[in-house]
């Protein structure tokens, strides 16, 4: 009796261990470098959001964070080798729209599952659409541009980072809620895009003022609307597309951090905290706007409920327009 006694009293002493042991992990969180994952190449959008806020995180959590870029197969490589990753935090990853909400619908397979494989950590920031035209386009305004391309339907032209990104989606919806027919074409990123609506063999496009902000200032590009709710604090003479009368045009680039599916609550909590307490580092907060992000910092549960919203609004028009990438 004494023996089962003593067996029963050790597998009680290491359940309750076992039961203790994410606690005690998420406590002393971190304890070793971050990886964070980006996945595109050095120099664009995701990549200066990562290194500013990483930066000031790694300030916060008095450890490295390392930041790795991985691109290829519209993010596919980067998201793969996440959700494949330990689920304790110190792998995580800049996950934008394209990642989370369009390839799911744009591809027929891929290497993981947005809902299955990541966990939303925090929405980092927002990239919002603008509706821009080459400085010497013919359009006056925004309902200038929409009434002469309706007038034409199928004759007018736009440029986009690529099928399936958000400058292409974003005119998608434009077109759809203002009843357009316009012709799509895709370049190989924003840059050799926006080059052709500077030097007018394109008409317009959707652009991010992250993207555009150089030719906008050297007023080289005109911008007509934003796909926003609110104008934009660096545009401030820019109107909404709301403001004109046009519903429903709200469109950016969506950008957040999202950690192996699996890992702790407490960790993911951690993790947001502190990225959190970064993007609202004023310093921080000051590089991101000027940058042309809209700095947000959302909770887990924020960031998977926009995420639903998105994909309710963003599956309906890729089905509807029959996109694929494949």
């Amino acid at each position: 009796m004494r023996k089962i006694s003593s067996m029963l009293a050790l597998a009680g002493t290491m359940l309750t261990a076992l039961a203790l042991a994410p606690q005690a992990a998420a406590q002393s969180f971190p304890s070793k470098p971050i990886r964070w994952i980006v996945p595109y190449a050095a120099g664009g959008g995701s990549d200066f959001l990562a290194r500013t806020i990483g930066q000031q995180l790694s300030a916060n959590i008095g450890q490295p964070v390392v930041v790795e870029n991985k691109p290829g197969a519209n993010t596919a490589i980067a998201a793969a080798e996440t959700a494949r990753s330990p689920h304790d935090g110190y792998t995580v990853m800049s996950a934008d729209n394209g990642t989370l909400v369009f390839n799911p619908a744009l591809y027929k397979t891929l290497s993981y599952n947005p809902t299955r494989d990541l966990a939303p950590v925090s929405l980092l920031g927002k990239f919002p659409m603008i509706l821009v035209v080459g400085a010497n386009a013919e359009f006056k305004d925004a309902r200038d541009f929409l009434a002469k391309v309706k007038a034409a339907p199928g004759k007018v032209s736009y440029a986009s980072a690529g099928a399936g990104s958000p400058h292409h989606l974003a005119m998608e919806l434009l077109k759809e809620r203002a009843g357009l027919r316009m012709v799509h074409i895709g370049y190989r990123g924003a840059a050799p895009a926006l080059l052709d609506v500077v030097g007018g063999q394109v008409p317009a496009m959707m652009t991010d003022l992250a993207a555009g902000a150089a030719f906008l200032k050297a007023g080289k590009l005109r911008p007509l609307a934003v796909a926003n709710a609110t104008r934009l604090p660096q545009l401030p003479n820019v109107p909404t597309f709301a403001e004109i009368g046009l519903q429903g045009v709200e469109a950016a680039a969506l950008v957040g951090m999202v950690a192996p599916a699996g890992t702790p609550p407490d960790v993911i909590a951690r993790l947001q905290t502190s990225v959190a307490a970064a993007i609202r580092q004023p310093e921080v907060n000051r590089k991101l706007v000027d940058f042309g992000v809209e700095p947000v910092g959302s909770t887990p549960e924020q960031f998977a409920a926009l995420l639903r919203s998105e994909t309710a609004l963003w599956h309906k028009l890729i089905r509807d327009l029959n996109i694929t990438l494949e």
